[in-house]
């Protein structure tokens, strides 16, 4: 391979876009979560966060999924090498469901 042909590939390598994150969701979804927030039919995420992350002793957050037809948060958590769902009503921020 020739230097020009090498500095190409390599130049196209950097020009690929970054993986998506593991949490990231189309921006309707999160679009949706902040319009209720804003209107007051809902909690935001961080008030939801600082009341589920206590109780998750010894667990390593992962992060967020919001569901706009259920109107909940998924909580994502690893612990012992064992991932974990905690779903919460965004509406009032009272568990639905805790996988354990």
């Amino acid at each position: 391979m020739n230097k020009l042909a090498l500095a190409a590939l390599l130049a196209g390598a950097f020009a690929l876009p970054a993986a998506t994150p593991l949490a990231a969701q189309p921006l309707s979804e999160q679009g949706e979560a902040r319009k209720e927030m804003r209107a007051g039919n809902q909690l935001s995420l961080r008030q939801i966060e600082r009341r589920i992350l206590p109780m998750m002793q010894g667990a390593e957050y992962l992060g967020p999924s919001y569901d706009s037809q259920a109107r909940a948060y998924r909580l994502k958590f690893i612990r012992n090498g064992r991932v974990l769902f905690v779903d919460v009503d965004a509406r009032t921020g009272k568990i639905l469901k805790r996988s354990d």
